[in-house]
C-alpha cells in the first residue's frame, strides 16, 4: 500500500524572519506538499535553494509587501497558475494554483479586510467572489481539488474562543460568513470538520496577552476540498508545537493527509 500524500499548509508570517523554523520543519515531516502563506518577499529574494537541497520544486507567487504565497512539491508540478485566471490581474500575490498527482491545489492567502466597513474589507468580500467564480468556469464539484491557506474567516462559534467577543468583529461577521459559505457552495467539505466536531481548536494565536498559553485563538487556516477529495482524507491535524518555538509564527501548520 501506498504512503499517504501529506500536504502542509502554514502562514509563516515572514519566510526570512522564520526560514529556519520551516526548513527545519520540512526536513523532519518531508511532506509531499507545502503551501507557505504570507512568505513577505519578492520572487527573486525567495530562498529558493535550501528547499531545493531538500528535494522540493518551488512555485513562487511573491512580490515586495505583506502578502506572498509559495508552494513546494516533492513531484514537479504539471501546470502552474500564480494568481486568478483573468484580469484584474491578483497584484497582491495572494494564490498560488498548481496541479500535483492530478489534484489542483489552491493555496491562499486570503485577505484580511482591515477594518468592516472599508474599502479593504469590500475588496476581501468580492475576492472571495471571484475565487468561486473562478471555480464555476473551470472546475467541477467532482474534480480532485484542495482549497488551503489562510482564510482569514472563522467559520463559526466553535472556531473563535470567546463568541461573545467577536460578533460583528473583523473575521467572524455576517459578511464575511455569507461569501464564505458561497464559496463552500461550489462543493467543497471543511476537512477538519471530518474528523472533530469540538470547539477550541485554533490555528491562529495573537502574539498578545500570552494568547497561545491562555488558549485564545481562533481556526482560520483550513482545508476545504472536493468530495472526491474528502473522501480521500484520512487525517488533518494542527501541529501545536513550531508555535512553541522562539519567535514563531502567530500560524501553526495544519496537515492533512490524503490517499493516493
Amino acid at each position: 500500500m501506498s504512503s499517504p500524500l501529506t500536504v502542509v499548509t502554514w502562514n509563516v508570517n515572514g519566510i526570512r524572519a522564520r526560514l529556519d523554523h520551516v526548513l527545519t520543519y520540512v526536513s523532519d515531516n518531508e511532506p509531499d506538499v507545502v503551501c507557505l502563506q504570507e512568505t513577505k518577499v519578492a520572487n527573486n529574494l525567495f530562498p529558493r535553494v535550501p528547499f531545493m537541497e531538500l528535494g522540493y520544486h518551488v512555485s513562487l507567487h511573491g512580490a515586495k509587501g505583506y502578502a506572498g504565497v509559495v508552494t513546494l512539491t516533492k513531484q514537479q508540478p504539471t501546470e502552474f497558475v500564480a494568481g486568478f485566471r483573468d484580469d484584474p490581474p491578483d497584484t497582491a500575490c495572494r494564490i498560488a494554483n498548481v496541479v500535483v498527482e492530478g489534484i489542483r491545489i489552491y493555496n491562499l492567502y486570503c485577505p484580511n479586510g482591515t477594518k468592516v466597513g472599508t474599502d479593504k474589507f469590500t475588496h476581501k468580500l468580492n475576492w472571495f467572489r471571484r475565487i468561486r467564480a473562478e471555480l464555476d468556469a473551470s472546475e467541477t464539484a467532482q474534480s480532485n481539488v484542495l482549497l488551503v491557506g489562510d482564510f482569514n474567516i472563522a467559520p463559526d462559534a466553535r472556531d473563535v474562543w470567546d463568541e461573545s467577543k467577536f460578533i460583528g468583529e473583523l473575521h467572524y461577521t455576517d459578511e464575511e460568513h455569507a461569501v464564505l459559505n458561497e464559496l463552500l457552495a461550489f462543493g467543497l467539505q471543511d476537512c477538519f470538520r471530518k474528523f472533530n466536531d469540538e470547539g477550541g481548536h485554533f490555528t491562529w494565536f495573537d502574539y498578545r496577552a500570552g494568547a497561545f498559553r491562555r488558549k485564545r485563538g481562533m481556526r482560520i487556516d483550513h482545508v476545504y476540498a472536493t468530495k472526491p477529495m474528502a473522501d480521500r482524507c484520512q487525517s488533518i491535524v494542527h501541529d501545536r508545537e513550531p508555535r512553541t518555538w522562539e519567535k514563531p509564527s502567530d500560524h501553526m501548520p495544519v496537515v492533512s493527509t490524503f490517499s493516493r
